[in-house]
């Protein structure tokens, strides 16, 4: 199915970058580093011991054999507290193994011993970025200061991991950050489209299109660049470009189940629906086991009148998921239709037992008991539904016909006068028969 979600997370610690930074890194490792301390700037020497511990722990960690580096790693960490390649390569080793608080400890000692470590930095900001830890911004703005124009694709990661960790609170800071990504990789597509969802969000709808179309130029079949790029349609009411733009899609892969469901889609809100209805049945046949273009079906059929259908449909989808409140309340709304007033009650009635706020239903509830003189359950369903939401003209009516058919004249008269309060003539109808009751109900003056 082709889709529009906001990436609400991103995995962004990724082991493959880790790897590479860490092969090259221990590759070139030198015979002594400097170490800053409060007195003075001292050098440490490293000795061919503990190179030649950083080697194998890399040569384990390229065959995957954590065991193997983690035990060689801590070895070399005892000897020589201060290195911080072997602590890097412990905080690696403890992230590949998913022990997270082990990997965070081990990157700051790697970080407290050489502060300005491009990958060091890197590691543990994309790490606390995972976590949703401010403090990634700091560790990643200095890798990516660090080692300026060396690194390319590692420095690209660090501004796409800030990226994504500012979005939540400042577009405007995410969208540079995404933008800094794509400068120094523009092929990149996973920038390109949080650059395009960024600016969507923040309205710019012309430059987010525009990245949308940059994304199809790198991949013509990108599920997300096509479903922005209708996004962008839809909120631009640009129906016949998305026709457009989906049937051209189909056209050229005719096996694709997503292009052919979103097409019905765009064609059953424009109310083409016997186009719609081809275009979903074969989605239907090229994915059957999707039952989101089932829902997709069984809502066309709704739309278009074929209530028989619709019913079949929705049935067919709850003997599949039996616990959905709102398949339920969809085919209530059919049963409705067909004024099976009965058995749209039971429906409804599913539906709020399943999801108990289900605020719409409750509504419907209401409706579908009174048109079955079940007064009782109306004013049940109507005080559920008050729990959640404020009355509106049809739920004081509908209260009042309750009360007035259980022959309480005193609330009827008081839902009824409600109702004309709020109703403003909008419902003549109901408008003259709450007038006709009021009358018949109130006591005369005398």
């Amino acid at each position: 199915m082709l889709t529009n979600k906001k990436p609400c997370s991103r995995k962004l610690f990724r082991l493959s970058l880790a790897l590479t930074v860490l092969c090259i890194v221990f590759a070139s490792y030198a015979s002594a580093q400097i170490i800053h301390t409060k007195k003075a700037v001292r050098r440490h020497q490293v000795n061919d011991e503990q190179t030649a511990l950083i080697a194998k722990a890399a040569t384990a960690i390229e065959k995957q054999d954590y065991a193997t580096a983690e035990k060689v790693l801590k070895e070399a960490a005892i000897s020589n507290p201060k290195n911080d390649r072997a602590w890097f390569g412990l905080g690696y080793v403890y992230q590949a193994t998913d022990r997270t608080a082990e990997a965070k400890d081990a990157y700051l000692k790697a970080v407290g011993i050489a502060p300005g470590a491009f990958d060091v930095n890197l590691n543990l900001g994309l790490l606390l970025a995972n976590q949703n830890d401010p403090e990634a911004e700091k560790y990643l703005r200095t890798a990516i200061q660090a080692e300026a124009g060396k690194h390319q694709a590692q420095r690209a990661e660090a501004w796409l991991g800030l990226g994504v960790l500012l979005a939540p609170k400042d577009a405007a800071q995410a969208a540079e950050a995404f933008s800094e990504a794509l400068k120094l990789e523009p092929r990149n597509a996973e920038a390109r489209l949080y650059l395009a969802r960024t600016l969507e969000r923040s309205g710019q709808l012309p430059e987010a299109e525009a990245e949308y179309r940059r994304l199809l130029e790198l991949n013509p079949k990108s599920q997300p660049g096509v479903a922005g790029l209708l996004g962008i349609y839809t909120k631009t009411n640009r129906t016949a470009e998305a026709q457009s733009m989906l049937r051209k899609l189909v056209a050229g892969d005719p096996e694709n189940a997503a292009a052919r469901a979103q097409l019905g889609r765009v064609l059953a809100d424009d109310k083409k629906y016997d186009e719609a209805k081809v275009e979903l049945q074969a989605a239907a046949k090229l994915a059957p086991q999707d039952a989101t273009i089932k829902r997709d079906l069984a809502r066309l059929a709704l739309e278009s009148r074929q209530f028989a259908e619709a019913e079949a449909q929705y049935r067919d989808l709850l003997s599949a998921l039996p616990s959905d409140a709102a398949l339920y309340r969809d085919l209530g709304t059919v049963l409705m239709q067909q004024k099976k007033f009965a058995e749209a009650e039971v429906a409804f009635l599913k539906a709020v037992q399943l999801k108990p706020d289900f605020v719409a239903a409750y509504g419907d509830l209401a409706f579908a008991a009174s048109s079955n003189k079940n007064y009782v359950l109306t004013l049940q369903a109507l005080a559920e539904r008050a729990k959640y939401e404020p009355d509106v003209p049809g739920t004081y009516f509908l209260r009042a016909t309750a009360f007035d058919h259980l022959r309480d004249p005193k609330q009827a008269a008081e839902n009824y006068r409600k109702f004309l309060e709020v109703a403003n003539g909008k419902f003549p109808d109901q408008e003259w028969q709450a007038r006709h009751r009021l009358k018949a109900i109130e006591p005369k003056k005398k």
